[in-house]
């Protein structure tokens, strides 16, 4: 395969986990909520606004900026911090969830948040590896 075209199936693979993690936190972390009292109104809950924001960011301003071999670096960039970013979120809301109850370590295992966190790195090795071939053609 070219390289272009390795750069292409990177691209269209990091779009695809990126787009997975904002359906996955729009599902499960939704900032706007109905009401249950009065469903015609709905809620605002800004601690999840970053929940999906990133996601965002992820899906269409880095993969935007890893389609161009000069905007690389500052998309390898954005990717790793909002993969930092996400894991210390992720890995707080899972120690907030689970420390009250005394996890086992089945529960941190399989009801925490390591899964997510799993893809998001999962998520930046595409990163990198979309800008390492952007490095090989120098």
């Amino acid at each position: 395969m070219t390289p272009g075209g390795t750069r292409r199936t990177l691209l269209f693979a990091l779009v695809l986990v990126a787009l997975g993690g904002l359906l996955l936190h729009a599902r499960i972390h939704p900032f706007l909520l109905a009401d249950k009292d009065h469903p015609a109104q709905m809620l605002f809950r800004g601690s999840f606004v970053a929940a999906t924001l990133l996601p965002l960011l992820d899906v269409f301003v880095v993969t935007a900026l890893f389609a161009s071999r000069r905007t690389a670096p500052l998309a390898h960039l954005l990717n790793g911090m909002i993969v930092v970013y996400g894991t210390v979120l992720m890995g707080h809301y899972s120690i907030a969830t689970l420390a009250p109850r005394a996890p086992t370590p089945a529960d941190w295992l399989l009801k925490s948040t390591l899964a997510d966190i799993s893809l998001a790195w999962g998520d930046f090795m595409i990163g990198k590896a979309l800008y390492e071939s952007w490095l090989r053609e120098a």
